[in-house]
């Protein structure tokens, strides 16, 4: 199972250095197969939502004169459905970040749920959901309960560990406001559950517990560049 497919090697040269990617090859791949990891292997994608920094890795690398085409021959697919919605009918200020083409791919598989409530029936027990809507419609955060207690992929929401602090969005963000209320809200639940969060942007820490201080500040604690839970 995978969260999140990360930027991948999609991108033509020209819009690769556009958007500033360093990579030329496709990570999320080569960091599988360093675990042993075959495409063929996943038989599960969940994804907060379809922007190209997060579902760019569904597809094979750029080539010249080849069309892309889907890297996870065996794969499920779980989206949010309004996630889903956006990427079909998205805005002119947010077109730009959607992937022409890859919601067609991911229908012609009949592998995909769209998840409107707190659960898939692909995933089962022990996999919950909340919905975000500051940073765009319909993102979806995944909460995985491990028997070490529960770990909620932040997406977009808290990007990385500056982003705890309450204050601070990104300009990518829709609503800003709401998306502090969001914020807000979720780290008070993770917080009071002794959860663990994982960033899905941070380039130095993976994962980390939360506290929350007198004033109402939120820090990222006990932080740690991989996690590997057994």
């Amino acid at each position: 199972m995978l969260f999140e497919a990360g930027i991948g090697a999609f991108f033509e040269p020209k819009l690769r250095e556009r958007f500033g990617v360093v990579e030329t090859e496709h990570v999320l791949l080569d960091s599988l197969a360093a675990l042993g990891v075959k495409p063929e292997d996943v038989d599960i994608i969940v994804l907060s939502h379809l922007h190209f920094d997060h579902a760019g890795g569904l597809l094979t690398a750029w080539s010249a004169g080849q069309p892309p085409a889907l890297v996870f021959p065996r794969a499920s697919y779980v989206v949010g459905e309004d996630a889903w919605q956006r990427a079909l009918h998205p805005h002119p200020r947010d077109r730009a970040s959607f992937i022409p083409g890859l919601t067609d791919l991911i229908l012609a598989t009949g592998r995909l749920e769209r998840v409107s409530g707190e659960r898939s029936e692909l995933l089962g027990p022990g996999y919950t959901f909340t919905v975000s809507n500051g940073h765009t419609p319909g993102l979806l955060l995944a909460r995985i309960e491990t028997p070490r207690g529960g770990v909620t992929f932040l997406g977009d929401l808290v990007p990385g560990v500056p982003w705890v602090h309450l204050p601070i969005t990104m300009g990518y963000d829709r609503y800003p406001e709401l998306l502090i209320d969001e914020k807000e809200a979720l780290l008070a639940r993770i917080l009071a559950d002794d959860g663990t969060v994982f960033y899905t942007h941070d380039p130095d820490v993976a994962a980390s517990k939360l506290t929350r201080d007198a004033h109402g500040k939120f820090t990222a604690t006990s932080m740690v560049g991989e996690l590997h839970w057994a």
